[in-house]
């Protein structure tokens, strides 16, 4: 077999040049209700920061386009026969294997050479915890021995992956668990995709129908890695799975959101509302100092897909029949479906979640104005793994756990 140029050099300018995104969206210092203090920086994947993961990107954290340019080289400068970059490319996503040595229709040497060249990285499946009603949890320990958690959510035939875009998170929403890790660093695209594939990998029959990127993090302050791992979900040479089966979630980043309404693929947005005034959303959202309701809802009608305000109730804070009337109003200039959620534990143990009966006089008087809303049934309650309730704990490293 010809040896060819030094292969990292191949991938290294596959990575540096036509596969990077530069976004330069600025930066904000964001202090909590908790006293949580961050400095959030919009910058492209490179260069590494203590933010960021130290591990060198891999074929797996290409969009499907670079890591077929970045194998054809490498074909190329092997001078082996053209084919071969089809079966190579089909092994990342579209047939994945979780190393070369797998991938039985190469011959032996050509595996080996490619599990030293471009190895495929893993998440390591540290716990699986399975709900009552089905709902699965899994903890991924990364490399650096950061952690994270998805959850598989059955119904049907659908099977709708939560994931996550950054182990921990900076907002501090005062609902949630994960911002009372704090924020650890931004996931590569690999770690956020790498959720789905790693389910693959295990059991096809496990493939995610949909993707929904509400498990830990702001997906939008990680919106490099996000745009990639769209991409990569999306794409016929990636994961496959339609626009219109992925969601995005955000409290309202609005330089990003701005890049997602930009992208022509039909990706759904999710606004975490949860408050229909500015008062009471900075109350329960310290985002609200920097983007606040207004501006979020304007750059939201420049959406070209339908946009769904998520709405978490709580007792007292956001639950009244003028809260009602007020979020009714944003929805319907927004033509918006409206997604009520029940307040789960994890958040400030002082708030309590509204009444079952409160949520159906709330979610009747949307109704009644002509909103369209759905109160969400709680998934994963028993194991921690419902709305708001992912958190690791950020004072242990390699041996990461639930914390529950």
């Amino acid at each position: 077999m010809h040896e060819g140029p030094h292969v990292p050099n191949v991938m290294a300018a596959q990575i540096g040049s036509k596969s990077r995104s530069e976004h330069g969206l600025g930066r904000f210092t964001l202090v909590g209700s908790s006293g949580l203090h961050a400095d959030i920086s919009y910058s492209s994947m490179p260069n590494r920061s203590p933010c960021t993961s130290s591990a060198p990107e891999t074929l797996l954290d290409l969009t499907p386009s670079a890591a077929r340019g970045a194998l054809a080289e490498w074909v190329t400068a092997r001078e082996l026969p053209r084919y071969r970059v089809d079966q190579l490319v089909a092994r990342l996503w579209q047939r994945p294997v979780g190393s070369w040595r797998e991938a039985t229709e190469l011959p032996a040497a050509l595996r080996a050479e490619l599990d030293n060249v471009f190895p495929l990285p893993h998440l390591e499946v540290a716990t699986v915890q399975v709900s009552a009603d089905g709902t699965r949890k899994y903890l991924w320990r990364l490399r650096d021995g950061e952690a994270i958690e998805s959850v598989l959510i059955p119904s049907g035939k659908r099977r709708t992956l939560c994931v996550s875009s950054q182990a921990g998170c900076a907002l501090g929403c005062i609902f949630c668990a994960t911002g009372r890790m704090g924020f650890r660093r931004h996931l590569t695209p690999f770690e956020i995709v790498g959720q789905v594939r790693e389910l693959v990998l295990k059991d096809v029959s496990d493939k995610p129908t949909n993707v929904v990127f509400m498990g830990m993090g702001e997906p939008l302050l990680n919106w490099p890695a996000v745009d990639r791992a769209l991409t990569i979900l999306n794409h016929p040479e990636g994961l496959g799975i339609g626009a219109r089966h992925i969601t995005v979630s955000t409290v309202g980043i609005l330089p990003a959101m701005r890049q997602l309404a930009a992208r022509p693929e039909q990706f759904r947005l999710a606004i975490s509302l949860h408050a229909p005034s500015h008062e009471r959303r900075r109350r329960l959202m310290p985002i609200e100092q920097k983007y606040d309701l207004d501006a979020v809802l304007r750059t939201a009608k420049a959406f070209a897909r339908r946009v769904t305000p998520e709405y978490v109730l709580i007792a007292g804070a956001n639950d009244t029949i003028e809260d009602a009337d007020l979020l009714a109003r944003h929805a319907g200039q927004l033509g918006a479906l409206v997604n009520l959620l029940p307040l789960h534990p994890g958040g400030d143990p002082d708030l309590s979640p509204t009444a079952p009966s409160r949520i159906k006089t709330f979610a009747d008087r949307l109704r009644n104005q002509g909103v369209e809303a759905v109160v969400r049934r709680s998934r994963g309650l028993d194991i921690d793994a419902a709305c708001g309730q992912l958190r690791v704990r950020a004072d242990q490293s390699a041996g990461m756990t639930p914390d529950r």
